[in-house]
């Protein structure tokens, strides 16, 4: 009896999720995480409170707490760049081959 040959073996990661047509929605979701830590690092570093935060920004606790939130992806590029000035970092961003 043969085996039957797996259709992802020697592709990559990235073929496979756009092939499931998810590729878009992992690569947001994972920019996020990314971003949400890099903020979370800052904060403690600095010994500042979500509620320090979002006074020094003017704005609520709860858009603070949409930074931090891995899963929350309702931000604008704004409020992020907000953020980093008040945390004494610069927003980048970038587009790259695909």
């Amino acid at each position: 009896m043969k085996k039957q040959q797996n259709k992802h073996r020697g592709s990559d990661f990235d073929d496979f999720l756009k092939e499931e047509n998810i590729y878009e929605e992992v690569c947001a979701a994972a920019a996020k995480r990314a971003i949400a830590a890099q903020f979370a690092e800052a904060l403690q570093a600095q010994n500042k409170s979500i509620a320090q935060l979002a006074k020094e920004m003017k704005t609520s606790r709860a858009t603070v707490q949409r930074l931090l939130d891995e899963n929350n992806d309702s931000l604008s590029l704004k409020t992020l760049a907000k953020a980093a000035t008040v945390l004494g970092k610069r927003l980048h961003l970038e587009l790259t081959p695909a």
